[in-house]
């Protein structure tokens, strides 16, 4: 199994930085791949990762489990990402709290739910198996927030670690989100952060977002990280150091000299940071 070491620092494959990888030495400790573009073996975009995958670890990152749907996870989706998985020999496969679709129609999106103990319940019963059924780490990523539900009876991250907690699987944290929900609806986002279990965190990511005029910050992935995520990630870092940290760009990918500069600036940031625990 590809092994990704706790300082590892790491970025998304996109298709753009395809012949660059292929081509120059590039100062990463691991690729992540959003997992629904690589399921079938024979694609071209899995020809371009098998040869990358000899190279890099790989971790596994997918939209569409639909975790909180009506219905249980699909039997024969998780069929192909454990054959994806043990194809790259991924340490750990991440997926998203959230629903994506209901009654066969795919909405295409990273869909909420209100935060309740009877659907923390169930988020952890499905996380759990899922987990066993890969047979390997499975991490959750904590959603971007636009809305608020009246039913909700737990805050965000009450609801995040215990479904975490309860199930047994991991923490895929993602530093970027936890600002954007907490310029949405007013929360300080550290204690959200003094919430999390570091021990069980099995990645972090970092990405930028757009604040629109509104006021309303949503999570685009297509800037550079703003200051306020960095001074979070170094606390975080202060607090639960060292994870994995992956930086993300999914629309107006901008050369791979400049993500890679994203992540330069990661490594400086935790650079003279003491860290709280050893992992």
């Amino acid at each position: 199994m590809g092994s990704i070491h706790a300082n590892a620092l790491g970025i998304g494959l996109r298709p753009p930085h395809y012949a660059a990888l292929h081509t120059s030495p590039v100062a990463i400790d691991f690729l992540e791949i959003i997992t629904e573009n690589y399921l079938d073996p024979d694609s071209p975009a899995s020809r371009h990762l098998a040869e990358l995958a000899t190279r890099y670890p790989i971790a596994l990152h997918g939209v569409s489990l639909n975790l909180l749907s009506h219905q249980p996870p699909d039997e024969r989706y998780l069929d192909e990402v454990c054959r994806l998985a043990d194809r790259v020999e991924a340490p750990y496969v991440t997926d998203h709290l959230c629903w994506t679709g209901a009654h066969g129609v795919s909405h295409h999106d990273l869909l909420p739910v209100p935060y309740t103990e009877e659907i923390a319940d169930l988020a952890a019963e499905r996380a759990a198996y899922v987990q066993r059924r890969l047979g390997r780490p499975f991490g959750l990523e904590n959603l971007s927030s636009y809305v608020t539900f009246a039913d909700s009876t737990l805050t965000e991250h009450e609801f995040y670690t215990r479904v975490v907690r309860d199930a047994g699987c991991y923490f895929m944290l993602d530093i970027n989100n936890v600002y954007v929900s907490s310029e949405n609806h007013g929360f300080d986002p550290e204690p959200y952060l003094d919430a999390i279990d570091f021990s069980r965190v099995v990645q972090v990511h970092l990405a930028g977002h757009t604040r629109e005029p509104s006021g309303l910050v949503v999570d685009t992935h297509d800037h550079a990280i703003c200051d306020e995520v960095w001074s979070l990630y170094r606390y975080a870092w202060q607090r639960g150091g060292p994870f994995p940290t992956l930086v993300e760009w999914d629309a107006r990918i901008p050369p791979l000299a400049d993500v890679i500069g994203e992540l330069e600036r990661a490594r400086i940031v935790r650079s003279d940071i003491p860290l709280a625990r050893v992992g």
